[in-house]
């Protein structure tokens, strides 16, 4: 058997996904096959038109024929482009609906389901396993399909000429559906399983230069990974030249066959045409029609290579969803008109399989409240953030909207109440727009024009060359930093969350920029533009505005290295009272 018993199921689970217009297949099906077999045809019909001609009959005699050579040219190009039309816009549209169901899948699913994933590994099975699981339908089931269809038909008409030609020709077409399907499937099994750990080490590699290319050079190790990916890409090679023998040798299967076909037709044809059961036109027709008919196992060694690839990238896909969906505590609706309000009681954070890093947090905000917490890099408030957003579960205590459970809510309807802007969140690389679109599709042109300005960035939007629609580097990196945080600001107040978390707004900021950034944050839950109020909790270690903030949590360390809210209140009185808080607002 080409495939195991668990990648056959995965595989059928993962076709399942595609979503796939089976009356679209079976079109390109009949087309593919019109196509083949009009090769077929041209190829026995300007054998016999040939081999007729060397007679000198009447030209008469050879209208039909000359006229099907020139149908049967032309029909072969325009059904072998449309079929490829047809076939390709069902992959490319159950390549769609496949990655479309595993984003949103993992974007259902808890933290702990793809915490363990690196992101280059991450990278290859959302986009290189999903196109695999895409493409086979188009190259792995209907060159098969095809080939059949036109093997069966080319025989049956080898049968109508020649019975012993085509018990050899439909000998030999077994032999091409069998053995190269074989020894390829081996080759791509043998490919498989040495290259996919190799795939996903040099995606890991790859992108963590991409995207720490510079600190890696200041830190003098982006040689060292350079040196580790040309390794990384030369073992690469060796495995794929040790699973190209085998590949190769499938590919001769097909030689073989029409070389047999076609010695096989001479040494039947030969005596029948003396015994004067066969005509001479025929013989040149049963000899030349095969090297037309092995046409149709041509592709049948690269679909089972490509049955295979996308097996083994089903495996890892419903891998993948099945661990996202055994994660997944997710199951509980908010109801419509539920209070945003968002509690958090005795709180202790964690990360998926790490230490408790923060314990016995109580936190209180709603629309028209301030909330910052401060500490030191490391103790935690990044983690808090993420516990309060819903994406982690709370290790105890528990974390409520308006009473009810946030970790049991469904992620969309958490994020209608809630949303958590990353101090890392990317920046895509299209137009300013589309960037604030990612929060919510509908916004307008001048909705984004007021968004940017409530974020400070009036003045940066004028200097745009094409306002809105000007286009931004991959992660901003033609923005400054400044003028990165803001856009990013933008883009959660485009969200219709009334509640905004957001972790370290003014990180590598100077003062100045930093400290008007965060009066306009935490300006949003008091505004005086007439706008609604938001409900803003801020991770920073930049003090020097909190004094616009309802309430400071000042996070220390305890005695057993898990850190605890130390004091809290207003900005003011941590000033007055904690010595700890007072010199950080004077670093800052």
């Amino acid at each position: 058997m080409l495939l195991t018993s668990s990648q056959r199921r995965a595989l059928r689970r993962a076709v399942a996904l595609l979503d796939i217009r089976w009356g679209r297949v079976a079109l390109a099906v009949l087309l593919g096959s019109l196509g083949l077999g009009a090769s077929v045809a041209l190829t026995s019909t300007s054998a016999w038109l040939i081999a007729r001609a060397s007679q000198m009959p009447h030209v008469l005699t050879l209208s039909v024929a000359s006229t099907g050579v020139r149908l049967f040219g032309i029909s072969r190009s325009v059904l072998r482009y449309v079929e490829r039309l047809t076939s390709h816009g069902v992959a490319l549209a159950g390549m769609a609906s496949l990655r479309q169901q595993v984003f949103q899948r993992l974007a259902d699913s808890s933290v702990e389901a793809v915490a363990g994933l690196r992101r280059g590994d991450l990278l290859v099975r959302t986009g290189a396993d999903v196109d695999s699981v895409g493409d086979v339908v188009v190259r792995g089931f209907m060159p098969v399909l095809v080939g059949g269809a036109v093997s069966l038909g080319t025989v049956a008409f080898m049968a109508w000429l020649s019975p012993a030609s085509a018990a050899i020709l439909a000998a030999c077409l077994l032999l091409a559906f069998t053995a190269g399907p074989f020894l390829a499937a081996r080759a791509a099994r043998r490919a498989e399983l040495a290259q996919v750990a190799e795939r996903s080490e040099l995606a890991a590699t790859a992108l963590t230069m991409v995207s720490g290319g510079a600190e890696l050079a200041v830190w003098g190790r982006l040689d060292v990974l350079r040196g580790q990916l040309a390794r990384q890409e030369a073992q690469l090679t060796r495995l794929r030249a040790d699973a190209a023998r085998p590949a190769a040798l499938a590919s001769g299967m097909d030689t073989l066959g029409m070389a047999l076909a076609t010695l096989g037709a001479i040494l039947v044809g030969i005596p029948a045409l003396t015994n004067g059961t066969l005509e001479a036109v025929e013989l040149a027709v049963i000899v030349l029609t095969p090297l037309a008919a092995f046409e149709a196992t041509a592709n049948l060694p690269a679909a089972a290579t490509q049955l295979v690839r996308s097996a083994g990238a089903a495996e890892r896909i419903m891998g993948l969803l099945d661990s996202a969906s055994g994660g997944d505590a997710r199951h509980a609706h908010l109801p419509a008109d539920a209070a945003p309000r968002l509690e958090a009681c005795g709180v202790s954070v964690a990360w998926p399989q790490g230490p408790t890093v923060a314990r016995g947090i109580d936190l209180d905000v709603s629309p028209g409240r301030a909330v910052a917490v401060v500490g030191a890099s490391g103790i935690g408030k990044t983690t808090l953030l993420s516990t309060l957003a819903g994406l982690l579960p709370p290790r105890e205590g528990e974390v409520t909207l308006d009473r009810h459970p946030l970790a049991e809510a469904r992620r969309e309807d958490a994020a209608r109440y809630v949303t958590m802007t990353a101090e890392d969140a990317h920046i895509f690389a299209t137009t300013v727009l589309e960037n604030l679109r990612v929060a919510r599709a509908d916004v307008t042109e001048e909705e984004a024009r007021h968004l940017l300005h409530r974020a400070g960035l009036a003045g940066w939007l004028r200097g745009l060359p094409e306002g809105v629609h000007t286009l931004l580097d991959s992660d901003a990196s033609n923005v400054s930093g400044g003028e990165r945080r803001r856009l990013l600001i933008a883009r959660a107040l485009a969200s219709p969350a009334p509640l905004l978390l957001v972790d370290e707004p003014a990180e590598h900021l100077d003062p100045e920029t930093a400290h008007a950034l965060m009066t306009d944050l935490l300006a949003l839950a008091h505004p005086t533009d007439g706008s609604k109020p938001r409900g803003i909790v801020v991770v920073t270690h930049h003090l020097g505005a909190l004094a616009e903030a309802d309430e400071v949590l000042l996070m220390e360390a305890g005695p057993d290295g898990i850190a605890l809210v130390a004091d809290r209140g207003s900005h003011h009185q941590l000033l007055a009272r904690s010595e700890d808080y007072r010199g950080a607002a004077t670093e800052v």
